[in-house]
């Protein structure tokens, strides 16, 4: 019997070995390894930090989450931040203020991150998943629209699973890779329905669409600050608002409920602890600082991608849809081969260069399996063919 060890390799792929190569060139370096994102703390992290241990302040009370929160409010343009201990959370609270209740549908994209599904079923409603534009990944308005003539009908203020019977109460979008989603079209059809609107920002801090920063078009919108984040906090997210008063009741619903007071411990309903510590707010203040440098040099570096794939056949790059401006979050390429796609991310793992697909798509997870969908082609397509490249903004300073 043949030894495995001296069995014959077969050939490295050819597509993979010019994307390899021209990744290669886009980061200017010819052999060092590459993280997909990895934080980056050039500011005054160390100082406002040694703030909060100077001061005592480091849990969930002080100085610096009122500063984070304001800080928020400027660098997206919506009236209201309300900072929260991870993303999911926010987005937990954005469906309680959206007023998803047990038995509701909630219009989710299958192209998303779990977290956004997750979100849903922790008010005891069920996620229907529906397909995902080629351009941008975000959801498909016209899919959407063909969908909901097919299985929804408006009765009076609320729009209705002729299937199920479940009122289908939002419509959840996702900005995917920083890259903003159709927000004009999906408005539209999120009123036309009778839906609320909340915007997945998670990924798409400093991301615009026509001039206006994304996450105030929709009622409610949550944002993400995880370690792979283009701002990071550690762990944490923020609700954002125009409304003033789902503002108040958001602070309130992340703080257990507890209503103001000097000693008493008054709790007037059901709350949650999803407060973001002092220490995690102050090294947010720091990054939103530098959120602009690292917005420049993650251009620069998407440019720089774009230049070096031109000429590589089978490979389509994302780019920033029509009238957009994004953070470029995480660079990422499209095969049209997606047979392709386990080598090709063999091979730039392999040579050191971080790599990973897109999601399983939500109604593949077996907790999903059995939800309602709308024809998901373009979502299918996307997860079987999406590559995201190593994206971090110190790349750009080979």
């Amino acid at each position: 019997m043949t030894d495995p060890a001296v069995l014959p390799r077969p050939d490295p792929d050819p597509v993979a070995e010019r994307i390899v190569a021209a990744v290669r060139r886009a980061l200017r370096d010819p052999d060092g390894p590459a993280a997909l994102h990895q934080p980056e703390f050039r500011g005054q992290e160390w100082a406002y930090i040694k703030d909060c241990l100077d001061t005592g302040w480091v849990s969930s009370v002080g100085a610096w989450v009122d500063r984070f929160e304001r800080a928020l409010e400027q660098v997206t343009g919506v009236s209201h931040a309300v900072a929260a201990s991870t993303g999911t959370a926010a987005l937990h609270i954005c469906m309680k203020l959206a007023g998803v209740v047990r038995g509701d549908e909630v219009l989710v994209p299958a192209l998303t991150f779990v977290a956004t599904a997750n979100a849903v079923t922790y008010e005891g409603a069920t996620p229907h998943f529906v397909d995902a534009d080629m351009e941008c990944l975000g959801v498909d308005p016209d899919a959407l629209e063909a969908h909901l003539q097919a299985t929804a009908v408006v009765e009076g203020d609320v729009c209705r699973n002729r299937t199920t019977g479940a009122v289908i109460r939002a419509l959840v979008v996702t900005h995917i890779f920083g890259l903003p989603c159709d927000l004009d079209a999906l408005a539209a059809l999120a009123e036309r329905w009778r839906l609320v609107l909340i915007e997945d920002a998670a990924e798409a801090l400093g991301s615009f669409r026509e001039g206006v920063h994304v996450g105030g078009r929709g009622r409610l919108a949550a944002l993400s600050f995880n370690g792979n984040k283009i701002v990071t906090t550690g762990g944490g997210g923020a609700i954002l608002t125009n409304d003033a008063d789902l503002a108040r009741r958001a602070k309130h619903l992340t703080t257990t409920a507890k209503r103001p007071h000097a000693w008493s411990f008054d709790h007037d309903e059901i709350g949650y602890n999803y407060r973001l510590p002092n220490l995690n707010a102050a090294l947010g203040c720091a990054q939103l600082e530098r959120l602009d440098d690292m917005i420049v040099r993650k251009r620069v570096l998407a440019g720089r991608y774009a230049e070096a794939l031109a000429g590589v056949e089978g490979v389509r790059l994302l780019t920033d849809p029509p009238g957009c401006r994004s953070n470029a979050w995480l660079n990422s390429l499209v095969l049209e081969a997606p047979e392709l796609r386990d080598a090709v991310l063999t091979a730039l793992n392999g040579a050191g260069l971080m790599s990973r697909p897109t999601w399983t798509l939500m109604h593949r997870l077996p907790m999903y399996a059995a939800c309602p969908r709308a024809p998901l082609g373009h979502a299918e397509r996307l997860e079987a063919g999406v590559i995201s490249l190593p994206s971090s903004a110190c790349l750009a300073d080979t």
